[in-house]
């Protein structure tokens, strides 16, 4: 049986249509279909329901879903192990949009001078979502909020820059005092379902703060835009530049020892992938603040 069909598999039924799936892997929706009929011919089932533009999967699917994505992981490991004297192969990393702006375009170009068989394949994405495709295999490895919980003993975790908080304020605000602007302000909330806005969260708490909260939002460069028209003003992490250009804001630190949130690299040890893992996080570390 010819791997790539379950390759065509598993996309579709990750990303709920041909079309989607053939964009991931770089084939058109026609070549996918006839992997897929190639697919259900060898295994003699209907593997998929088209309704329209969205595909999910038969029974026989979901039956056969997981051993597909173990013997697709399985084939990744034989490539990697014939490629580890020479460091080649593909590597998969998820990252958060801030480290996409502020850390990888900037250590990329070394990177590939020093590895270059080394193929990188970026997944942007929330750090709580990239923190459980690393788990699941999807990612090799993925650079993330540090997550308020203990990383397991089966995961890799080096933490790579520290950002601490600060309150945003519209260049108009005249007012100095921290905990007083974010007392009396309309208050533009860090989202608290993301790692990093729980860390803000924690900080109004502990103070006995409850702001006018006007908008939650869990994009960083939305809140300072916002903030930059006089929306409101917000309590977030101060990231590592690029900001969006033309803000006119001014950034107040909340305390002489702020709190921080924390950025890093995560991977299985298991991975089939560790010593191309390894060769990143030199890179990454010369990004730091």
């Amino acid at each position: 049986m010819d791997t790539r069909f379950l390759e065509s598999f598993i996309a579709i039924v990750e990303r709920g249509s041909i079309a989607d799936a053939a964009r991931q892997l770089s084939l058109t929706p026609a070549a996918v279909s006839q992997r897929i009929k190639a697919l259900e011919d060898q295994i003699r089932q209907p593997l998929l329901i088209r309704a329209g533009r969205t595909v999910t999967p038969t029974a026989a699917g979901l039956a056969i879903i997981e051993k597909s994505r173990q013997l697709i992981r399985g084939v990744e490991e034989l490539r990697s192990l014939a490629f580890q004297e020479e460091f080649a192969g593909e590597l998969k990393i998820g990252a958060i949009s801030t480290a996409l702006t502020g850390m990888l375009p900037f250590m990329l170009k070394d990177f590939f001078a020093e590895y270059p068989q080394i193929d990188l394949h970026v997944t942007p994405g929330q750090s709580i979502k990239l923190y459980h495709e690393v788990l699941e295999g999807q990612l090799d490895c993925a650079i993330i909020v540090e997550p308020p919980f203990a990383i397991p003993k089966t995961c890799g975790w080096k933490r790579l820059l520290s950002e601490p908080l600060i309150v945003l304020v519209p260049e108009s605000c005249t007012q100095t005092d921290p905990l007083q602007i974010l007392k009396d302000n309309v208050f533009l909330r860090y989202d608290r379902n993301q790692w990093g806005g729980r860390v803000a969260d924690t900080f109004l708490k502990d103070n006995r703060i409850f702001p006018k909260e006007q908008l939650e939002l869990d994009s960083l460069e939305a809140i300072a835009l916002m903030v930059s028209q006089g929306i409101g003003i917000s309590l977030l992490p101060d990231w590592l530049p690029p900001w969006p250009e033309g803000l006119a804001v001014r950034k107040i630190p909340v305390s002489t020892t702020p709190p921080q949130r924390h950025i890093g690299l995560h991977w299985l040890h298991s991975s089939p992938h560790t010593h191309l893992i390894k060769t990143l996080e030199p890179f990454l570390a010369t990004q730091r603040a």
